[in-house]
């Protein structure tokens, strides 16, 4: 049986500051990365980990909006690699901003490559997404506009040129 202190029972559950899901990212790149994710998401750093040889990251935590990110060097020995290193990936990180047309630029202008350009969906949302150049897949969105899951399954149907029925 494993002993905890009174320190620990008293800790929350879920820290201060987090949600119940946060991203992970293992990165070839980790410091230039932090560079981009801070010119293109506004990001804020809260915290950057150094190894012992003062530049690989080992562990760092962005906040973008309201959410936080982790991220860290990709470490193969560890087995954390990156998407680079494994030739894609198969995730997009989806995140709403107050202004998609403007984040999708600065990435575009940041070195970002255009995976679905940037347009009003049929879900409601202005929504495209990007590579950024370490090899993760961004969707970037605005709400634009509520839309009843009638409409949106019309919308779909015409979207794939399929039938509604």
């Amino acid at each position: 049986m494993t002993q905890t202190t009174s320190a620990a029972r008293s800790a929350r559950p879920i820290p201060e500051g987090y949600h119940t899901l946060t991203a992970a990212l293992a990165i070839e790149g980790a410091a230039q990365a932090i560079d981009f994710y801070e010119r293109v998401f506004e990001a804020t750093v809260l915290g950057r980990m150094l190894g012992p040889d003062g530049q690989t990251v080992w562990h760092a935590e962005l906040r973008i909006g309201d959410s936080r990110l982790m991220l860290s060097d990709a470490m193969p020995e560890m087995g954390a690699r990156g998407p680079l290193a494994l030739g894609g990936s198969p995730v997009t990180l989806h995140v709403y901003v107050e202004d998609a047309d403007a984040v999708f630029q600065r990435a575009v202008d940041a070195g970002a490559t255009v995976v679905q350009p940037l347009a009003d969906a049929f879900w409601g949302d202005r929504y495209g997404r990007f590579r950024d150049p370490f090899g993760h897949e961004w969707g970037v969105a605005t709400h634009i506009e509520d839309v009843s899951d009638e409409e949106m399954n019309r919308r779909a149907a015409a979207f794939t040129g399929s039938s509604s029925s």
